[in-house]
């Protein structure tokens, strides 16, 4: 069956690239087939010469075939027929050789090679045309003997700007270094952003520019800063480039459409005035002036700076409220500026639905949620969310199950903290979250559970890539009233099971962060991401019960209110890594180790707690719940949410992802991983981590995948065979010859990792 499908996948292939490449070639013209470059140095990668080519071929899937020129040549000539009109708005038209931009690019990659210092480069193109209606182009660049600096002086007569130019610690240009143009723009960049935190407004880095000379050594340039024309901007004294200027006012103009030229007197139907801020209200007071001025950095009396700028328009426009804000200035005296934030409210309320399909422990079901939100419920850019949830499955004749919940949550723009200082609220950007949940879950052969809980927790970032999350304090209570007598006789064959199934509290606090290596100016770039955390339960009620010398139960377990509570220390860490070919190809490659360990009032972790393998987001030849602990082997029918989870997770993939065609994206993945426990239970064999046997019992998949990138969201699709199934018996888990039982389907939205 397996090998069917993928024969019907490989047919479906050929017949998309079978047909000839040059159907759509006018006679005459030429397909461009291929482009390579060639160049005798690496210091400019060829990834990044590539950006400079003006005319690249089709775009190739996994770097194999083109299938979307396969599809658009499938197309007939026929433009009535729909179907011929689909498979060309699907595919990519031919894209023909043009000599014309062959030359530009040329001359582009000379560009590049003189600006980084090699002025003599040698750029030429070699056009072949090896096949009848296509053409290979090769790009060939001797780079010759490079231009370095051979000194490098700052000649500056303004004290402020020379001290800034002639730090050779921060200066991005070094001795011996190449004759680079992107790196001296750079130092310019550097230099103007240091001075205009000064607080001179009018300067720009054009005042700047090189004075270069290299008459007297071959290939080596001596280079001099200087400012244009600074003898005379330095004698006049009115001149605004060397003036250094502080803010005098703040003016916020809220609920307006409108740019600093259109303001006006007639919007002001509200007016309110703190001290040296004035906050102008179009319709009616929206958002509270002391969160506008918490958000803004750019205070009265303060001298002028571009970082405050930067700043004050990431903290407004994280400001639930705004949808987007614009910050100009008007000089008022001498050396004074007024600034001018004018602010477009967002939109405050909103309502959505979603229905999804479920299945659990072999019966499939439906569920759906109703989503409210408003996004300035305090009028301080404080979000309400609201949340009711419903899953019904049926289990059989009069046997119906079903799930009915909610959630609620209420976030503060800022740090609330009693001993906080308005300060630390205005330089850290942060929010603070307050949340309750409730879940009432009936299972009629089974059981009836009740699970509350409530939060308190705070979120900040620095700057884009690294972003914090401390739960202060989260506290749940899981509830069960009802067990049915069956169950609890399946129950009582562990003592984990029966462990899951009382009533227990968990309060725990925690802290999760995550940096991102992805920077939007350079999509192309490759980049990593990390993701770690660490939390506890248990630790204060434990130290209270000690302090007050508390008798323990029966079990030699303390209790709080009758409840017996949880004592744990969970820990994550999982790093991925992107390498980018070009905009459709690129692998992914993942690694994620979490572990969990139980002590003091515990012996055994909570349920919600343990990790599981296979799924979506795992070792995709295995759906959920299904892979380990360990060796483990469930003898049931169905998914033993019970028996087939664990204390300690590692996960490895590895992923190529490549456009096919349209909206859908194709990926190639190989997976490992599993699930052991921390103790050697009677009622997991084989599940127990040990680390001399843990890679031997790592289960292997590979697969294929179908991605629609609907703008939204990304709908997920992955098919993945077992290639080693610790579960099976030595001689039997390397699946060479997969069967109808190694394959597994696996639907998610958005990316694994």
């Amino acid at each position: 069956m397996i090998r069917t499908k993928y024969s019907l996948l490989l047919v479906v292939i050929l017949l998309a690239t079978a047909c000839s490449t040059t159907k759509y070639v006018p006679e005459g013209e030429y397909l461009l087939n291929d482009v390579k470059i060639e160049t005798d140095t690496k210091t400019i990668p060829k990834d990044e010469i590539k950006s400079y080519v003006r005319q690249m071929p089709n775009s190739e899937v996994f770097g194999l075939f083109k299938m979307q020129l396969g599809l658009y040549n499938w197309s007939g000539r026929d433009t009535t027929k729909w179907i011929n009109r689909f498979l060309k708005r699907i595919g990519d038209e031919p894209v023909i050789y043009n000599q014309q931009l062959t030359n530009i690019t040329e001359n582009q990659i000379g560009k590049l090679y003189y600006n980084r210092g090699f002025m003599n480069a040698e750029v030429s193109s070699d056009v072949q045309f090896p096949k009848d209606k296509t053409a290979k182009v090769t790009y060939k660049i001797k780079a010759n003997t490079p231009y370095r600096i051979h000194g490098y002086s700052v000649n500056i007569s303004h004290p402020e700007l020379n001290e800034i130019a002639s730090d050779s610690t921060r200066s991005r240009i070094k001795t011996g270094n190449l004759f680079d143009s992107d790196v001296f723009d750079d130092e310019r960049d550097r230099i103007t952003r240091r001075f205009r935190n000064l607080g001179y407004y009018y300067f720009t880095k054009d005042h700047l520019h090189y004075y270069a000379d290299s008459a007297l050594n071959a290939n080596e340039v001596d280079l001099v800063l200087e400012v244009r024309g600074e003898n005379e901007l330095l004698d006049t004294l009115a001149n605004k480039i060397f003036r250094k200027y502080s803010i005098n006012k703040v003016h916020f103009y809220n609920e307006t459409d409108k740019t600093i030229e259109t303001l006006s007197s007639d919007i002001k139907l509200d007016t309110l005035t703190l001290d040296d801020y004035q906050i102008v209200y179009e319709n009616e007071r929206n958002i509270r002036p002391s969160v506008l001025i918490q958000s803004t950095h750019i205070i009265p009396g303060e001298t002028y700076s571009d970082r405050s700028i930067e700043r004050s328009y990431s903290s407004i426009n994280s400001l639930s409220a705004v949808k987007y804000m614009d910050i100009n200035f008007k000089e008022v005296d001498f050396d004074k500026l007024d600034a001018y934030i004018i602010i477009t409210p967002n939109k405050l309320q909103s309502i959505s639905t979603d229905v999804e399909g479920t299945y659990s422990a072999g019966y499939w079901g439906l569920g759906g949620n109703v989503n409210y939100g408003h996004r300035n419920i305090f009028k301080g850019s404080e979000t309400l969310s609201l949340r009711g949830r419903a899953s019904y499955e049926y289990q059989g004749k009069g046997q119906h199950a079903y799930e009915l919940g909610g959630d609620v949550g209420l976030k503060f723009p800022t740090f609330l903290l009693p001993f906080a200082s308005w300060e630390m609220k205005r330089n850290i950007r942060a929010t603070t979250e307050i949340n309750g949940t409730y879940s009432f879950r009936r299972r009629p052969k089974e059981y009836t559970g009740i699970i509350t809980g409530v939060g308190f927790k705070y979120n900040w970032s620095e700057r884009f890539q690294i972003k914090h999350n401390y739960d202060v304090l989260n506290i749940s209570y899981v509830y069960y009233p009802y067990i049915s007598p069956e169950y609890k006789e399946y129950l009582s064959t562990s003592p984990y099971f029966v462990y899951n199934f009382q009533n227990h509290l968990i309060m725990r606090t925690g802290y999760n962060g995550s940096y991102s290596g992805f920077r939007p100016f350079r999509p192309l770039r490759n980049y990593s991401t990390y993701s770690y955390g660490i939390e506890t339960a248990g630790n204060l009620l434990y130290g209270l019960n000690n302090l007050f010398q508390v008798k323990k139960d029966t079990e030699g377990a303390y209790k709080i209110f009758g409840i017996r509570y949880a004592q744990y220390v969970k820990t994550d860490f999982s790093i991925s890594h992107h390498q980018i070919f070009d905009q459709n190809n690129r692998i992914v490659y993942h690694a994620g180790i979490g572990i969990t360990v139980p002590y003091g009032n515990s012996n055994l972790i909570p349920f919600e707690k343990r990790y599981f393998s296979g799924g979506a987001n795992s070792v995709r030849g295995w759906t959920a719940y299904q892979l380990g602990p360990g060796t483990y082997k469930s003898d049931r029918a169905f998914i033993d949410y019970n028996t087939q989870m664990g204390d300690i997770k590692i996960d490895l993939n590895m992923e190529y992802r490549s456009k096919l065609f349209w909206k859908l994206d194709g990926a190639l993945f190989l997976d490992a991983g599993n699930v052991w426990t921390i103790r050697d239970y009677e009622t997991q064999p084989g599940g127990v981590f040990r680390l001399s046997d843990f890679v031997g019992q790592m289960g292997v998949a590979y697969g294929a995948g179908i991605r629609a990138d609907l703008s939204f969201f990304v709908l997920r699709l992955d098919l993945g065979l077992k290639l080693h199934n610790p579960a099976l018996s030595r001689t039997e888990r390397w699946r060479t010859k997969p069967t109808k039982n190694d394959y597994a389907f696996n639907l998610a939205i958005g990316y694994p990792f």
